[in-house]
This record gives structure tokens, sequence and C-alpha cells, in this order.
């Protein structure tokens, strides 16, 4: 089977920057409470005429580009959100209209903070076994759709956004994809849910529609989880800590993060870090993260980068890449 490999990478923010001074008006809360527990600093928010796909497509069109791809070129879509723009059809095939790629298959994956993972895991499957030539991965979320913006606990954490790669199979798979791990353990879903949805009576608006979470024990999970993905990773490709050279997390905690870094006997100038900047953009933080750590040439040809998130489900899952 072909190997595959990331050839371009793109993402987008919104324009509107909303710091931690200005959710100080909105509810009780401070600048220094949130950056103590989080590191969050600022989030982007959508414009009101932004959706998901609008979000998607400025971040493909980057990583086409970067890839020296046209858009006929892709023959497989796989986009990651937890906010899709309509019930149906999904938003892959509405960037797939977009992009004006016919014919080519086009779908959706919610795995909450951990989607960009499993989308791209998918693509790799659909390209090792010949089903695909190039994929376009893609998370993108417009979380602050879905916050209630009077419960301090949670709409500091979260922030729009979105990322994309291109994955192309490769001939020499000792390069590019070297592994994806990913699982889930649905027995935990009340600690970080949505309680309602369309099968259930779900009203845009309510507290019902909006994010809730138990964040103490989310904390301990995703520590304890990320640490069992990384052991994990490392023994099936032969590696001891200290051998990855770049840690690429998912943006939630500075706190999971550091824990995450230890695990791998990475210091902290080897993990791109975006939290502070981003918030928590769920299926899009790996990707917006990984942009930044190519685009500002940290990330280097022949290291070893390591993505893994964790998200609601509860999922967890990690990709080893060589660059």
């Amino acid at each position: 089977m072909a190997g595959t490999r990331i050839t371009g990478t793109g993402s987008y923010l919104p324009e509107k920057v909303l710091t931690n001074e200005d959710l100080e008006g909105l509810v009780d809360t401070s600048d220094e409470w949130i950056t103590a527990r989080t590191g969050i600093k600022q989030r982007r928010i959508a414009a009101p005429d932004e959706a998901t796909v609008d979000l998607a497509e400025t971040a493909a069109r980057r990583a086409l580009d970067a890839a020296e791809r046209s858009p006929g070129e892709i023959d497989l879509i796989v986009v990651a959100t937890t906010t899709p723009d309509r019930v149906f059809p999904s938003t892959a095939c509405l960037l797939q209209g977009r992009l004006g790629v016919v014919g080519a298959p086009a779908f959706d994956v919610q795995a909450v903070c951990t989607g960009f993972i499993y989308a791209l895991a998918t693509a790799h499957s659909f390209l090792r076994t010949g089903l695909a030539r190039r994929a376009l991965v893609v998370g993108a979320e417009v979380l602050s759709r879905i916050l209630n913006w009077e419960d301090r606990s949670t709409c500091v954490l979260f922030g729009d956004g979105s990322g994309a790669v291109v994955l192309e199979a490769d001939d020499t798979p000792e390069h590019g994809l070297l592994s994806t791990h990913l699982h889930a353990d649905g027995s935990q879903d009340s600690l970080l849910t949505v309680p309602t949805g369309i099968a259930t009576g779900w009203e845009s608006g309510t507290p019902e529609g909006t994010i809730h979470m138990r964040g103490n024990e989310v904390f301990r999970v995703a520590v304890n989880t990320l640490g069992q993905v990384v052991e994990e990773t490392l023994a099936a490709n032969g590696l001891e800590q200290g051998e990855v050279d770049w840690l690429v997390p998912h943006q939630a905690n500075i706190r999971i993060i550091q824990a995450t870094a230890k695990k791998l006997d990475l210091a902290m100038d080897r993990v791109v870090v975006t939290v502070d900047r981003h918030g928590n953009t769920s299926a899009a933080s790996v990707p917006l993260a990984l942009d930044e750590g190519v685009r500002d040439n940290r990330i280097r040809p022949g290291e070893l980068v390591l993505l893994e998130a964790f998200g609601g489900g509860f999922t967890w899952g990690s990709a080893l890449l060589r660059w």
C-alpha cells in the first residue's frame, strides 16, 4: 500500500478579536482568572455573515496554493466540524460546490476536538488503499454560535477558525504520515456535551443548545488519555521519549499541553502553542497550529511531528508524521 504525506497547509481566522478584557464586561470573570487556568488571552469570533463553509473555503484554498494544486486535482474532501452550516448537505459538499470539484466523494466527520485527527486518519486510509490520490482535509468551526455567553465556565474557552491540509499518496512510506491512533469512550458523554440535538428538540439560543462542560473532570480524563495515546504512538513506531521533534497539540488548555509535552520529554519551545491567541477552536485547532508551525519555518523537512487531540465524546487520537 502507498504511503501519504502532507504537501500543503492553510488556515483562516475571522477578523474579530475577543479579548479576556472584553469578556470581563459580559460575565463575572477576569483576564487573570482566565489566563491562569487556561493560558487563553484572546479568541476570534466569526462575523454574523460568516458560516463554517466560508472559513473552510479560505483555509482550503490556502492549503491548495501551498501544495501547488488546483481544486480539480482533488479527489476526496473530508471536513471535520462540530458546527455544520446545515443539517444537510454536509459542509464538505458545500465546500466542494465552492471549489468546483465535481464527482469526488465529500463528507463530514464529527469527533468534536479530535475531528481533524479522525478526518486525517480517514483520508489516509482512502489514499493508502488506492481509493483516492489527493485529499483535502479540513477542520472548521464557528463554536461561538453554540456558546452560552452568560456561562463563564465555557464562553471564555472557545473561538472560531479553520485549518486545512492537502494529503497526497506517496511512494516513500518512511516519510509522511507514519501512523494514526483513534479512540473513543461514549460512556462519559455527559462531561462535555451539547445536551440536545435535532431529534431531541434543539433550539438555537437556548441553554440546552449550548456547550455544557464539567471542567475539572474533563481535565483529568484529557491528561490521562493523551498520556496513554502518546505512549501508544511511541511504541507503535519504536520511539523513545525525546525522539519526537515537534508536538502540535489540540489547543484547549495550556496545562494539558504542558502535561503532554512532559510525557514526550519535550521542552515547550518544541511545542506549537496557539491557545493564547486562538482559544479552543475544536476541530480547527490542530490544523491551525500545524499551518502556523510550517509557515514560520519552525517545522523543517525530515523532522518527526506528533499531532494529538482530545474532545467531547469522549474522543482522542494522534497522528505521527515525518515532515
